[in-house]
């Protein structure tokens, strides 16, 4: 079993035994998201893997929590915040912007990219990288940046 799913495991006997029953059926949800894609592919999933589904599921709540906090419905937004937090817990520490902008100008160096055909062999290597760690979509616009000049 990988680390990632023992640890959520885990959290979820401890929540359990404090009672804390909003943040179990957060985490048996993540849990059974985790437990449904092994089923479907027929295999285990190992760190990475799960780190992906984790950040999915926050993708997701992010989205709901800006189209409630846009429709003023205040309740919904607190609950999908209480969400995030949970599943933040078991994301790797986020990398700031300078880190980021570090590691695209040191790939686009090592790959000697020069145009935004290359963007995508970029892309792929700091993909891999940054697992869980940083947005995708914020490393993509500076690489989009670094590229177009």
């Amino acid at each position: 079993m990988s680390q990632l799913k023992q640890t959520l495991s885990d959290n979820i006997k401890v929540s359990m035994k404090a009672r804390e029953l909003e943040r179990v059926k957060v985490l048996r949800n993540v849990q059974s998201v985790v437990k449904q894609i092994e089923i479907d592919r027929q295999t285990e999933l190992d760190d990475a893997q799960v780190l992906e589904v984790l950040q999915k599921q926050l993708k997701q709540r992010q989205e709901s929590l800006t189209i409630f906090t846009e429709n003023g419905r205040d309740d919904l937004a607190t609950k999908e915040q209480f969400e995030i937090d949970i599943i933040n817990e078991f994301m790797p520490q986020q990398m700031n912007q300078d880190e980021i902008m570090a590691l695209v100008n040191a790939e686009i160096t090592e790959q000697g990219a020069t145009s935004m055909r290359d963007m995508g062999s970029v892309m792929g290597v700091l993909k891999n990288k940054t697992a869980g760690r940083a947005d995708p979509a914020l490393i993509s616009k500076m690489v989009k940046d670094a590229l177009q000049g």
